[in-house]
């Protein structure tokens, strides 16, 4: 009998919730579903950031109580918790956006882009592309520059 004929198949299960935590995740994979978190935040948030829009081009007066909120704090509020808000809904809006365009690339792209070397190095790219963004965002946010 051939070695192939003996050699046992490899076996896949499906993963319940008890594994998840323990379950190593890919980074592309890891990458596709804080794309999922920051729409979500995003969605969420969709009453905030139409305020924080409304009053930045309303007025002269709506810009100072804007800048207010974030200096001095609103509603009870301090102004370092509304400036950690706005912090994550930059990180939610630029990794959306790297990872969404990395997701039309490899829609558009399928022929080339469907290996798990270019989903390791695409995943790479946006990490770094949003995190380094939101780092030099959330410097001039807290006034560092």
């Amino acid at each position: 009998m051939s070695e192939s004929a003996t050699k046992k198949s490899p076996e896949f299960y499906n993963i319940d919730g008890g594994d998840l935590i323990s379950y190593r995740w890919p980074l592309a994979s890891i990458v596709s579903g804080m794309h999922r978190v920051s729409g979500a935040i995003l969605f969420f948030l969709m009453p905030f950031i139409i305020w924080m829009f409304d009053n930045s081009i309303s007025s002269e007066i709506s810009f100072e109580k804007f800048k207010s909120a974030f200096n001095v704090g609103m509603l009870g509020i301090p102004g370092v918790l509304w400036k950690l808000v706005a912090l994550g809904l930059i990180w939610a809006y630029l990794h959306h956006f790297f990872a969404g365009f990395r997701h039309l690339w490899m829609d558009t792209h399928h022929e080339t882009c469907t290996t798990k070397e270019f989903g390791k190095s695409s995943s790479v790219v946006v990490l770094v592309l949003t995190l380094g963004l939101t780092l030099i965002l959330g410097a001039k946010l807290f006034g560092l520059y």
